[in-house]
This record gives C-alpha cells, sequence and structure tokens, in this order.
C-alpha cells in the first residue's frame, strides 16, 4: 500500500465486510430511539437511559471480553461477535411481529451489541496488526477510517427514507443483516491464523483484566492520548442529544435539516482521512496528532451560538465540517501510533480496555450533562462542553516515543 500500491487480497476482504457493516450501521443509525418512541410511546427519561445504560452495561459486560480475545484466534472471534450482533438485532422485529416487543428488550439487545462491538474491534485490531507489516498500517486505518465516514455521511439519511416508508423495523433488519454478510466476508479471507500461544487459550487470570489499562496507564504516550480521548468523545457526545433537544425544539428545525445539518459534514472526515498518509510523510506522526488533536477542540464551542433559519444550518454545517475533518485525520494516526506502541501479545487486551473507558467516559458524560442542561438550558450545557473541550488538548502527550517491541513479535499470516 505505500506509494499507492493495492492492498493485498485478504485486507480487502477485511475491508470490504468492514464497509458493509459501517454502512448497515449508518442506515439503522438512531433506530433504537426512533422504536422506543414511535412503537414504544417512550417518553424522554427512558430514551436517554437507553442510549447511557446500553453503552455503559455494554462496557461493563466487555471488561473480560479483551483478555478471552487476546488468548485466542482473532478471526473466529469476529465471525462470532458479527453472528451474534446479527441474532441480537434481528430479534427485535421477531419480537415485534409477534407482538412480544417491549423496552426491556432494547435495552438487553443494546447492552449485547455495545459489548460485541468493543470486542469485536479488539479482535479486529489485533488481527490488522498481525495482517500488515508496519509501514502500511497508516493507509489501512485511513482507508477504514474514511469508509465510516462516507457510511454516516450517506447512511443516516438513506435510513431516514426508509423508516418514512416502511418503519423503523426496516433499518434494525437491514443494520443485522450486514453483520451476517460481515461475517461472511470475514470468513472469505482466508488463510491460517497461528494460535495467540503455546498453549492455546490459557485460563483466563485474574490480572488479566487489567493488562490493557496497565500497559496504556504506564505509557507516556497512550497515557495522555486515552485521557484525552475520553474526555473528547465524552463531549462531543453528551452535546448531541441536548443539540437535537435545541434544534428541534426552541429553534424549530425540521427533521429533515437537522439530518442534512449532520450528515453533509461527514464528507470533512474522508477528505481528513485522505489527507493522512500525505501529511504523516510531510510532517511526521507526532506533529499531525498534535496539530489535529488540538484543532478538532476548536469547534464545538461554536454550537452555542446556533440560531433559527437558514443561518443556522450554515453555522452548523461548517462547524461540524472542520470538527469532522479534523477527527478524519486524528483518528487513523491515533489508531497507527496505538497499534506501534503495544507489543502483539498486548493489543486485544489494549484496545478492549481502550474502549471501555471511552464507553464508560461517554455514559458518564451524557447522563451528566443532561442533568446540567436540566437545570439550566441545552444552550448553557452545550456552551460548558465546548468550554471544556478547549482544554482538552493539554492531555495529548508532546514527546514522541519510539514504537514499542517487546513482547510477542507480531504474527506473520500466510
Amino acid at each position: 500500500m505505500p506509494g499507492g500500491r493495492a492492498p493485498g487480497r485478504r485486507f480487502r476482504w477485511l475491508w470490504a465486510a468492514y464497509a458493509v457493516s459501517s454502512y448497515g450501521s449508518g442506515f439503522g443509525f438512531g433506530a433504537f430511539a426512533l422504536i422506543a418512541v414511535l412503537v414504544l410511546h417512550s417518553g424522554p427519561a427512558q430514551v436517554a437511559a437507553l442510549s447511557a445504560a446500553g453503552r455503559a452495561v455494554g462496557a461493563l459486560v466487555a471488561v473480560p471480553l479483551g483478555p478471552w480475545v487476546e488468548f485466542r484466534r482473532k478471526r473466529p472471534v469476529m465471525i462470532a461477535m458479527d453472528l451474534i450482533r446479527f441474532a441480537a438485532l434481528m430479534s427485535v422485529p421477531a419480537a415485534f411481529v409477534l407482538g412480544r416487543l417491549g423496552f426491556a428488550q432494547l435495552l438487553v439487545v443494546s447492552v449485547v451489541v455495545a459489548a460485541a462491538n468493543i470486542a469485536f474491534n479488539a479482535a479486529g485490531g489485533a488481527f490488522l496488526k498481525a495482517l500488515l507489516p508496519p509501514e502500511d498500517l497508516l493507509v489501512a486505518n485511513a482507508r477504514l477510517e474514511s469508509t465510516t465516514w462516507s457510511a454516516t455521511t450517506v447512511g443516516p439519511p438513506l435510513g431516514g427514507a426508509a423508516i418514512g416508508l416502511f418503519g423503523p423495523m426496516t433499518t434494525v433488519m437491514a443494520d443485522g443483516f450486514s453483520y451476517l454478510l460481515s461475517a461472511l466476508g470475514i470468513r472469505a479471507i482466508g488463510g491460517k491464523e497461528p494460535r495467540p500461544g503455546p498453549a492455546g487459550a490459557p485460563r483466563l487470570r485474574p490480572g488479566d483484566l487489567l493488562e490493557g489499562w496497565r500497559h496504556i496507564l504506564t505509557h507516556p504516550g497512550l497515557r495522555p492520548l486515552l485521557c484525552n480521548a475520553m474526555a473528547v468523545n465524552g463531549l462531543i457526545m453528551a452535546s448531541e442529544p441536548l443539540l437535537a433537544v435545541l434544534l428541534l425544539g426552541p429553534l424549530g428545525f425540521a427533521p429533515w435539516q437537522y439530518g442534512l445539518a449532520f450528515a453533509a459534514p461527514c464528507i470533512g472526515g474522508l477528505v481528513g482521512s485522505r489527507l493522512a498518509r500525505r501529511l504523516v510523510a510531510r510532517f511526521g506522526q507526532r506533529k499531525v496528532l498534535l496539530t489535529s488533536g488540538v484543532l478538532r477542540a476548536c469547534w464545538p464551542v461554536g454550537l452555542a451560538f446556533v440560531r433559527p433559519g437558514v443561518p443556522g444550518i450554515v453555522l452548523i454545517i461548517v462547524i461540524q465540517f472542520g470538527l469532522v475533518t479534523c477527527c478524519g485525520l486524528f483518528n487513523p494516526v491515533l489508531a497507527t501510533y496505538r497499534l506501534d506502541h503495544t507489543p502483539a501479545d498486548r493489543v486485544a487486551r489494549t484496545l478492549s480496555a481502550w474502549s471501555v473507558s471511552s464507553s464508560a467516559a461517554i455514559a458518564a458524560l451524557t447522563a451528566v450533562w443532561g442533568v446540567l442542561a436540566a437545570l439550566t438550558s441545552a444552550r448553557t450545557a452545550i456552551a460548558a462542553a465546548g468550554i471544556l473541550l478547549l482544554a482538552t488538548p493539554l492531555l495529548l502527550p508532546r514527546r514522541a516515543n519510539a514504537p514499542q517491541t517487546g513482547g510477542e513479535p507480531a504474527a506473520s499470516l500466510p
């Protein structure tokens, strides 16, 4: 892949599997909230609980999954997580047809999907590190990142149209089948994957649960990056439901305007991810990571000044485009740095610990900001999040660190 070389067949299958599940998730974005409101007639408190509790409990359930994934072949784990997500999501339309769908089932399914997402991403990161040489990881991560943003650009608008025509169950079914297709794509990768150790899958020890966090917290670069990611992701995601309340309520935006204001800027994610390799080659990984990390924190504060009408839509699109472009550049560079600085025998545990920490931070800050908005106003809470985001660059690492090569070497896949 360096210099524009085409990726190998095995990566192309992995990329295709990731793409189909990403587009399915984009198509089904927000479906559970709509089902809770339109089908189960749930109130705002229940909808917020569905989002926060599903993510938080899913992260808790996923804590032992990182060590479990570490000591197993990664491709079978990825296939199993895809099939679990397929079965969990398809249980929702099945229960609806039988007249048995309830709020508790939506909550359980959201927990299962959240935990399976963390396990899949942990296995996928470890598999990618073993599949490709280090010099190809940035290009691979950039391509996966661009796929995420392209799915976010086209998926929600198409999903919204499908919900309007056929109802919210349509998007849940499409999302579920996308995981089935992903499992088939991962199976088609083929090749032999070596065992992660001579003993195959050793018994899980209590210390293994903390190994991912131990590696992150003792690494001078990963530790501040995790703190930065928890703060940035948590504050951005905590503001999203409040912004929806502000735009669709007091400011009087139509649903299609709201969707347009957040779907169109996702093109910036494609721009940022496509620029990642070139900018790193020219300026270096550390400078790109720091610069994009600082810039992505500067945009959200502007959302507190949104006004009704066309000027408000234009302002949101400009702010979101800047934010998403910086995120599209930052994310693949961060993902590559994280893989470069994690020994192969700790990748799954490190990525799992990272995802669990980020999900927990998002759930906690979403709950806190909901209380803040109730005590003040949605606009005030959004402004507070934007102001705090301006301080998050202080958490970025200031020194460059050489990639770690301790532990087991990356497996060589035929």
